[in-house]
């Protein structure tokens, strides 16, 4: 059997062998670290399989490989910060509290989920979404430690299901 070649598999193999060590560079003197440069640049290769530009459309190939670096880059970051949050409040629990491997895993990949699915929000709409849904706080409880109006927290919490949604549907 002959495998047939699309055309767009030569445009991409072309962009990958002409700006990959490029990219892997720039992310790595970025990171400190050619191993998660290497990661990431993979991530932005793949990204540019995937997406909606024809790759032979692409008129500026280092700007546009950038701007999607530059997005993973701050993502790794997050997610990194996230993680560093999350292993030092399991330090501060008690060791018959502290969850198996595996459940310390579940949770990291929930809090990553969840932190995508609420970017985007004006940061205290996020709190008082969080407020409410992860310490079960009340809208008058949460107003009070926002320092807002009741009013504000509804039309707060309004703001954040309508995201989530929206995410949901997208």
């Amino acid at each position: 059997m002959v495998a047939t070649q699309v055309p767009g598999d030569q445009a991409f193999h072309d962009l990958y062998r002409e700006h990959r060590s490029w990219l892997e560079q720039w992310l790595s003197r970025r990171m400190g670290n050619a191993w998660d440069a290497a990661d990431i640049s993979q991530d932005a290769f793949m990204r540019v399989l995937a997406g909606s530009p024809a790759i032979a459309d692409i008129q500026e190939p280092r700007a546009y490989l950038l701007t999607i670096g530059k997005r993973l880059l701050i993502n790794f970051h997050k997610r990194r910060s996230l993680e560093q949050a999350y292993l030092e409040a399991l330090a501060q629990l008690p060791e018959a509290c502290v969850p198996s491997p595996e459940q310390r895993w579940l949770l990291l990949e929930t809090l990553q989920a969840l932190d995508e699915l609420l970017d985007g929000l004006p940061a205290i709409v996020r709190r008082a979404f969080l407020l409410s849904q992860l310490e079960g706080l009340g809208y008058r409880d949460i107003a009070e430690r926002l320092a807002v109006s009741e009013r504000s927290i509804k039309r707060y919490m309004a703001q954040a299901y309508e995201h989530c949604l929206l995410a949901e549907l997208c």
